[in-house]
Order: structure tokens, then C-alpha cells, then sequence
């Protein structure tokens, strides 16, 4: 990483993105702010005129994505730390989605993140050195009844970038996953249903978004400007987590999940064993 590192943060306009993009310029990065049409971010760059970048990027289009990256980096002269961020959430049972909307949500929050990774490597390969944050959810870990496709997405990201870190470690790279709780960032009026509501599915599917989208902001426990802070500092530790779990309610439920993933797993030690051939040794990989 370079002295001064720069980031290209996705989804910049709001949130999270926002957030970290703000306290990246506070602590005297630059940054590469990307985000779609309509975000205006010109407060940002008389903030930080030398050192903030503002680029327009739907995340799902290539040349756009293109076109981004190489601007970023003839500004910069490089991108030292790279912010999978933007993402998009429908509701509903799995049953109950739209195709389109499916689709949509794994446009953006896997194939663009993939992508764009995909963009930044050759750079970092060549000056060995570079970072890839990926921001997946606690519904990374811990999928619920009416975000399945949400989950699903996030669950891809996360075996992406486990992946990508055995791949580009050996070589002086980074990569590490964030897995954010219910934080304060206006995503509940970013996020819509879609289809049309089954009632077989009004028990389980249907209380959940009932809960949704009666929840106030006060209800969202976690603090953007916090969990950005927790970000830099993990971007800049000597031995950063792969894992970076953020947010109370996400530390409960994703240890809630472990429990009961660990609970079956110990169960199964007999089960396992007994499914392979006779006097057959442990597979070597």
C-alpha cells in the first residue's frame, strides 16, 4: 500500500459506503467515490478537494465498470484498497420474487463485486500490494425466511472471497469479508418487496416483512461512522480478520447459527465416516 492509499468505494452516494468514504478523507486517503446517477456528491469534493474523486458507476454496467477503474487509477495513479459496497435487497419467499428482481440482486451483489475485483487485480499484482474488501451481511452467515435471495447473494460473496484470499495472499495480498448487523444507514427505505404475497408463506415470509417494514430507524442498533472506523483499522492492521463481524444483533445471530451448525456437526462425526468405502484412508487434497 502506498503511502497515501487510495479506495474505490461502490455505493458511495449513502450508507455505509458514504460513511466510509467520509472518514477514509477525515483520515487523509484518497478516495474514489463511485455512484450511480442522481447522488450528488459535491459537498464531498469541496471538502476534500484534492482528494476525493467522484465517478458515476452502475455496478452492472461493464463499460461503466471499464471506464470507472481506469479513470481511478490515471487520478491516483493506482487502487490500493478496493470496496465491494453497493447492494440491493428485495423481499419476499422464495416462491413469491420476481425473476427479474432475483436476477437484480445477483447482478449487483455478486457478479459486480466479482467483476470489479476482477478489474483491480492486474494493478495490485504488479505493484504487489492492494486490498479487497467485500461487504456481505450477517445474512452471509445466517439466512432468514424472506431474504433467502438476499442470503443467497451474500452467501456467494462470501465463498468468492474466501477463495480470492488462499489465491492472492501468497503474492501480497488481501482480502477480507464484513459481515454488518442492522446498522443506520436508511437501507430499510432501500428495500422493496417483490411478487405477490402467498398465504401458506403469511406465517413465516409475511411476519417477517410485517416486522420490516414497520421498523423505525431508531430500531438499528449499529453506527455507520463506527463500523467504517472498524473498517480502516482492518484494512490497516498488520494481520487482519478475514472475518469482520460488525453490530451486536450480527455477533448474536451469526453465533446463534454456529451453535446450531456446531451441534449438527458433532452429530454427524459417525455419519460421515460411515459413507466411505471400507479401509479407504482420509482424502488428500
Amino acid at each position: 500500500m502506498s503511502d497515501i492509499p487510495t479506495w474505490f468505494i461502490t455505493g458511495a452516494g449513502s450508507g455505509l459506503g458514504a460513511a466510509l468514504a467520509e472518514r477514509a478523507l477525515e483520515a487523509g486517503d484518497r478516495v474514489v467515490l463511485a455512484a450511480r446517477r442522481g447522488h450528488d456528491l459535491s459537498a464531498v469534493r469541496m471538502r476534500h478537494p484534492e482528494t476525493a474523486f467522484v465517478v458515476e458507476l452502475d455496478v452492472i454496467d461493464a463499460e461503466q465498470r471499464r471506464e470507472a477503474v481506469a479513470a481511478a487509477e490515471t487520478w491516483a495513479g493506482g487502487i490500493d484498497v478496493l470496496v465491494n459496497n453497493a447492494a440491493i435487497d428485495f423481499l419476499g419467499a422464495l416462491e413469491e420474487q420476481d425473476q427479474r428482481d432475483i436476477r437484480a440482486q445477483f447482478d449487483v451483489n455478486v457478479f459486480a463485486p466479482i467483476e470489479l475485483t476482477r478489474l483491480v487485480l492486474p494493478g495490485m499484482r504488479a505493484r504487489r500490494s492492494g486490498t479487497i474488501v467485500n461487504i456481505s451481511s450477517m445474512d452471509g452467515i445466517s439466512s432468514l425466511a424472506a431474504n433467502g435471495y438476499y442470503s443467497t447473494t451474500k452467501f456467494a460473496l462470501e465463498g468468492f472471497t474466501e477463495a480470492l484470499w488462499q489465491e492472492i495472499e501468497p503474492i501480497g495480498l488481501r482480502a477480507f469479508l464484513v459481515e454488518p448487523g442492522s446498522f443506520r444507514t436508511g437501507i430499510e427505505q432501500r428495500t422493496h418487496v417483490s411478487g405477490q404475497a402467498i398465504a401458506d408463506y403469511d406465517a413465516t415470509s409475511g411476519a417477517f416483512i410485517r416486522a420490516v417494514t414497520a421498523v423505525r430507524p431508531e430500531q438499528f442498533p449499529g453506527d455507520p461512522a463506527r463500523a467504517a472506523d472498524a473498517i480502516i483499522a482492518n484494512v490497516r492492521a498488520a494481520e487482519p480478520r478475514h472475518w469482520l463481524i460488525l453490530g451486536s444483533d450480527a455477533y448474536r445471530r451469526i453465533g446463534d447459527k454456529l451453535a446450531r451448525f456446531h451441534a449438527e456437526f458433532d452429530a454427524g462425526r459417525e455419519l460421515a465416516a460411515s459413507t466411505d468405502y471400507p479401509g479407504s484412508g482420509p482424502a488428500v487434497l
